[in-house]
């Protein structure tokens, strides 16, 4: 993977978490699969729907999904079991090594941090499990602001937190709503290209 850096030194790096720093996509995409399945989702999700979402936050996705398929279910409890089928895969995490080589780089000299629309829990297990959590002393969620992605907020709280201001931080994401996110934030942005990561 060729990740296609702008110019520039910056002040602080802003880095997603699935897809981004870690390959979760496959195993989130089953999870969502197998949790909408208990809730009558016939045959597999639509992989183009899922991938549509990533970097909004899990419960509003759950809302999405339902809406699509027109399902009847309850939004928190399909959160809930989805998380608990992704916990139980976590054994199958692996990093995508060119990000993090580059995080574990820039983090010699400039703050960094993770800006993820996953849940904190599974977030700081994630990074936990892959060895990335001591790298990543600051970790901002939905839980955190008003508005998850695409919305700015949690990329400008990123850069409130490592005392950098937003136009000189570099973000690096693997979907729209986290680029529209950063854009919003008037932030820079590298594409992450997960989904062709071999399996």
């Amino acid at each position: 993977m060729r990740l296609d850096i702008p110019a520039g030194i910056f002040g602080g790096y802003i880095f997603d978490c699935d897809g981004t720093l870690v390959d979760t996509m496959p195993l989130h995409y089953r999870a969502w699969s197998a949790a909408l399945q208990r809730h009558g989702l016939r045959g597999e999700l639509d992989e183009e729907l899922f991938y549509s979402l990533g970097g909004v936050p899990t419960r509003r996705v759950a809302e999405l999904m339902g809406q699509h398929y027109g399902l009847v279910l309850d939004p928190e409890r399909v959160f809930h079991e989805k998380e608990e089928i992704f916990l139980s895969m976590q054994g199958e995490l692996r990093v995508i090594q060119p990000v993090v080589d580059f995080a574990r780089a820039v983090a010699k000299r400039a703050p960094v941090a993770v800006a993820s629309g996953g849940p904190k829990p599974i977030v700081r297990r994630t990074l936990e499990v892959t060895g990335l959590a001591e790298l990543f002393p600051i970790l901002v969620t939905p839980e955190d602001v008003v508005h998850g992605k695409p919305a700015p907020d949690m990329f400008l709280l990123a850069a409130a937190k490592m005392g950098v201001a937003p136009a000189a931080c570099l973000v690096f994401e693997d979907a729209d709503p986290g680029f529209r996110a950063a854009e919003a934030a008037g932030m820079p942005w590298v594409r992450v290209a997960s989904r062709g990561l071999a399996r």
